[in-house]
This record gives structure tokens, sequence and C-alpha cells, in this order.
């Protein structure tokens, strides 16, 4: 906090007024159920994407980052999609949806630093988005309610940077608590907070970066967004999350052949295996969640088709050296794996991962075991 205060003052030759924090998150199940109206269980991660700010008063916005050093600007006034380099889009975003919806915010110098992995799908942009409205609000008066951050964070994504992903990163960034799991209904935005003491029942969650690269995801997202609501059309319900596990079978036949209706029965199935999960965290039971966690892997393999030959290697080489479970994680195409494995299965899980690579003639992967963390804050 304090190395990036300084780094702030040599940047802009100015003292920060404040720094923020949020973490990359990962989920645990429910993928692809948030703008299906359904069910997710994440957890922040310790990583965590920092930003320190001042306030200008020539309404600019000045950006410097440590990940990615080309500096940008822009000016508040105007400020509409499409207007800044794509480098800047998802800070301004976020500014702009402030200001759609009446926030008087005005300049902003912003400095970030970032030990979330890049491209690793742990929601580096939901983290930007949010720390930016923490610090936009937190500077200039008020500060919204955490779930009101998320809301705003996730517009900035939707309508600014045009990327159609649901609530559940940025509520994730936003509400998640130490040593627990956010149970998160997309539809009503209720929250619960689950047990998840991973030391307390001898095992740990390891989580893989693949570093493959995201191939085609944000048009691949929008095409399983768009068949999803084109199903749900059809059904004439108002999302997926309206068909329960006992109706699946009757509502695939009414739809046409073809993907649409392996979407579908990912979206129904991956809803149920969240409940269930949920169920067996109250009740201390968290072995028994294993299983649920592969079963999400192949229904997001086989059904929802966002895996890749990177990904499915992990997951098979962490499987066959005892892992518990494990299953893609984020929006696919790339990205990281989690295994939940007994904690004296750790080294041997990694080093299944690593030689499965090196196997494959793969890049090294980075493999770290992550506990569930506490979401966005303000440093100072």
């Amino acid at each position: 906090m304090s190395d990036l205060a300084a780094q702030f003052r040599e940047t802009f030759a100015t003292s920060a007024e404040g720094v923020w924090a949020a973490p990359g998150r990962i989920n645990l199940i429910g993928e692809h159920t948030d703008y299906n109206d359904g069910f997710a269980l994440p957890i922040a991660l310790p990583h965590t994407l920092t930003v320190a700010a001042a306030r200008r008063d020539d309404g600019r916005v000045r950006l410097r980052s440590h990940q990615f050093p080309e500096p940008h600007g822009f000016s508040l006034e105007g400020l509409a999609p499409g207007s800044v380099p794509e480098g800047a889009a998802y800070q301004a975003g976020a500014l702009w949806a402030l200001l759609e919806e009446g926030h008087g915010i005005g300049g902003l110098d912003l400095l970030v630093d970032s030990t979330i992995p890049a491209g690793s799908g742990l929601s580096t942009s939901a983290a930007l988005c949010c720390a930016t409205v923490l610090a936009a609000t937190g500077l200039y008066g008020r500060e919204p309610a955490p779930a009101e951050v998320a809301r705003l964070a996730q517009r900035a994504e939707n309508d600014f940077v045009g990327m159609p992903c649901g609530i559940m990163d940025q509520s994730a960034v936003m509400l998640a608590e130490q040593g627990r799991a956010l149970f998160l209904d997309c539809r009503s935005s209720a929250t619960g907070s689950e047990p998840f003491d991973l030391a307390a029942q001898g095992m740990s969650l390891l989580v893989v970066d693949t570093k493959a690269p995201r191939r085609l995801v944000e048009g691949a997202y929008a095409q399983r967004r768009a068949s999803c609501e084109e199903a749900a059309r059809v059904l004439g319900v108002a999302a997926l999350r309206e068909i329960s596990g006992p109706d699946l079978e009757q509502a695939l036949d009414r739809l046409p052949e073809g993907p649409m209706r392996a979407r579908v029965r990912h979206v129904v199935t991956e809803n149920d295996r969240v409940l269930r999960s949920v169920e067996l965290l109250r009740s201390g039971r968290l072995r028994e969640v294993g299983p649920l966690l592969t079963a999400s892997h192949v229904s997001l393999r086989d059904d929802y088709e966002v895996s890749v030959a990177e990904v499915d290697t992990a997951v098979e080489a962490a499987l066959s050296a005892g892992a518990l479970g494990a299953r893609i994680t984020g929006g696919g195409f790339g990205g990281c794996v989690i295994a939940l494995v007994d904690s004296e299965q750790v080294r041997a899980c990694s080093d299944a991962v690593r030689a499965a690579f090196a196997g494959r003639g793969f890049g090294a992967p980075e493999v770290f075991t992550a506990l569930p963390s506490a979401g966005a804050r303000r440093l100072r």
C-alpha cells in the first residue's frame, strides 16, 4: 500500500488521496448460470488489484498501470462507449456508469498495480471496475453499498466495454468474506455466507493457471448467452433458472436439435450442482463437493463447449493424482482449473499437472493454493 502511494507521487507529482484494493475471484461452482438468473458459489482470492487515486480539477482522467505501462488519458466530458482506447475501456466504463446514473464525480489520476494473474480468468476486469468505482465515489463524496458497486461495475462491462457478463464476478469482488464462500442468487441478488474452512477439514483448493490463451472468448461468450436467451424464449420462461431438474427432459424435447439443447442441459444441471454444494457445505461435508466439481467440468466441456486442451489436461492430471474433484473455473476457453485436494496431496497433484503439461508440450502452468479472502476495501 505505502509503496503504491509513493509510486503515485513519483508518477503524478502529487499525493494519492486514497488507496483501494479489489480481489480476484474463483468460482467454486455455478458457471454460466449468472446471466440465466441462476446460482453461483464464488470466493475472493488473496490476489488483489490495487488503485491509488487523487482528484483533478480539470475534468480529465489520467491512467497508469504497472502491468500495462502505456499511459492513457481522456476527458469525462462526452465520455461514451467507443470513445477511449481499449486499454482504458474498463476504467472509463466504470466512470461512465457513475456519470450516467447521476454521480457527481470529477477528474482523477489513477495508478493501478495487481497481483491477479493477467489473462487467467480470475476476474481482473471486475476487480478493476469495482476498484475504480470505489475510488471515484470515495473521493467525490458518496460511497455506494457493495451490491450497488457490483451493479455499476457490471454495467460498465455490459454497456461500455460490450462484454455481456452476468453479475457473479462483480458480486464476488465486492461481497466475499474471509473464510467463507458467497452463495449468490443472481435473480434476486440475495446472498448467503457459507462455511468454507478448508484447513479444518484437512483440504486445500489448488488453482492451476494453465496460461492457455483465451481464444475467441468474447464472441463465443456472447453466442452462448444469446443461445440461452433464445431457449428461454422458446420455452416461455423469463430465464433458464425457471427450468428445474425434474422438468429438464421435457424442456429439452421442446427445443430444436443442436447446441441449444446442450446449453440448456448444462445450465439446469449446474444450478442443481450449486444448490447441492451449498447443502454439503452447510452440513460440513466438504469432501462430497469434489465429485460435483468434476461433473461441472464434464458439463462445461461437453455441453457448454468452453474447455480447451490445456484445461482438460490439468483436470485429468489432478484427478489421476488423487484430487477429490476438479473443473475449469471462469468463463472458459482457457484460464484456470481448480481442484479440491487433501492437503497432503497438494504436491503430488501439482507435480502431476506440471508433468502432464510438459508431456503434451504445453508451457509451464502456475500452480498455487487459494484461501477464501475478503472482498474489496479501502486501504487508506
